[in-house]
């Protein structure tokens, strides 16, 4: 039997389950639509990580409020975009949280299917 805090094969044992995510997501990946949003914010690319911080506790904080049903799963930040994945009932929901915490929603799309190269075997 492994005790915590042990370290066996590449595991560790823990004391206590692990959390996985900040309050502001939590998974619900098979109950709601999954959607990506393209954010056209002119220097993305360049802020700092305190400014992606700041960005990032703005939304959670916002999700916060707005309840469970709206979830933030990841961002890719580039050049002069931000796209976002989230999982929401509907596109109303993913406007709103960009009206409330004052980002741009260029483009709201539902998500129809994930690849990966695993389907391709």
């Amino acid at each position: 039997m492994y005790q915590a805090g042990q370290y066996r094969a590449g595991i560790i044992i823990l004391k206590e389950e692990p959390k996985f995510a900040p309050d502001c997501y939590q998974l619900n990946l098979y109950t709601m639509p999954k959607y990506v949003i393209e954010r056209e914010i002119p220097g993305a690319g360049q802020l700092s990580a305190e400014q992606l911080k700041g960005v990032s506790q703005t939304s959670c904080d916002v999700l916060r409020n707005m309840g469970p049903e709206i979830q933030w799963v990841h961002s890719y930040v580039t050049g002069d975009k931000i796209y976002c994945v989230y999982i929401a009932p509907n596109e109303d929901m993913i406007r709103e949280h960009a009206r409330k915490g004052g980002f741009p929603a260029n483009s709201v799309k539902a998500v129809s299917a994930v690849i990966d190269p695993t389907t391709a075997e």
